[in-house]
């Protein structure tokens, strides 16, 4: 079994409220030295099997037109083995 992740995040251009947010809840909780956050969403899809270039064409497919706005967010896929 393989997982593949799909992490997307907003392109730098874009404002990132609720990093933002985080950003300066940060400092009010005790935690000092970060100077930025950016909040974005991480995807798993798991398959039983290998992960072919045909998978992996078919899930950049997903991040395309599912999961990710390409208007706004950037994307990166990647495998993962799944230890049983």
């Amino acid at each position: 079994m393989a997982r593949v992740v799909v992490a997307v995040m907003p392109k730098p251009e874009i404002l990132d409220p609720q990093g933002k947010a985080v950003l300066g809840a940060l400092p009010r909780l005790g935690f000092a030295g970060v100077i930025d956050v950016r909040q974005g969403k991480r995807f798993e899809l798991e398959f039983d099997g290998e992960v072919t270039p045909d998978v992996l064409a078919e899930v950049e497919k997903m991040a395309e037109t599912l999961l990710s706005n390409p208007v706004i967010e950037n994307y990166v896929v990647s495998v993962e083995q799944v230890e049983r």
